[in-house]
């Protein structure tokens, strides 16, 4: 060990220890690094060496073909996912599309007609749902003999209390 590093040996030493144990501590390296240099340890035969590089090319070979694989099962993984999200997606256009269809889409007879309810398949069933319910209130209100009358009102209370009941839920 040459001057300098035994001084920063010492200094580093010094920060940890009272100057005596740093002095010692610093003299314990340079005699061990001493004992090293004359007992050096003995070479690995040429055959132990090629050995040990055979076993690290074929692991490194197999780990390759590991992460190779891996590699592809995961873009796979993803690949399926994004199919299966466009599919789906166009199929949730789709629908949507059918269900709502812009102004512009909607066929020119429709907007020629004078009745659009009519033209309108969907609007004409809630049309006759709404006149149907707007009919039956008017008739509660009114009762069918057109006096204001709550019997009506027992006997349609009645009537959705048998529809509720468990006879109708098989």
């Amino acid at each position: 060990m040459n001057g300098e590093n035994m001084e920063n040996l010492n200094e580093l030493f010094g920060r940890f220890l009272d100057p005596e144990q740093a002095e010692k501590a610093v003299e314990d390296v340079a005699s061990a690094e001493q004992i090293l240099r004359e007992h050096q340890a003995p070479e690995p035969s040429a055959e132990l060496i090629a050995d040990i590089k055979a076993t690290i090319t074929t692991t490194l070979a197999r780990r390759r073909t590991n992460i190779y694989k891996t590699a592809a099962y995961k873009v796979a993984a993803v690949a399926a996912v994004i199919v299966i999200l466009a599919f789906v997606g166009n199929r949730l256009l789709m629908h949507q599309q059918d269900k709502f269809m812009p102004p512009t889409m909607l066929s020119q007879q429709i907007w020629e007609s004078d009745d659009i309810a009519e033209d309108d398949p969907d609007l004409a069933y809630f049309v006759s749902e709404v006149d149907q319910i707007k009919d039956e209130l008017w008739s509660i209100k009114w009762g069918e003999n057109g006096v204001n009358g709550d019997d009506s009102l027992a006997d349609l209370e009645i009537e959705l209390l048998e529809i509720n009941s468990d006879f109708w839920k098989g």
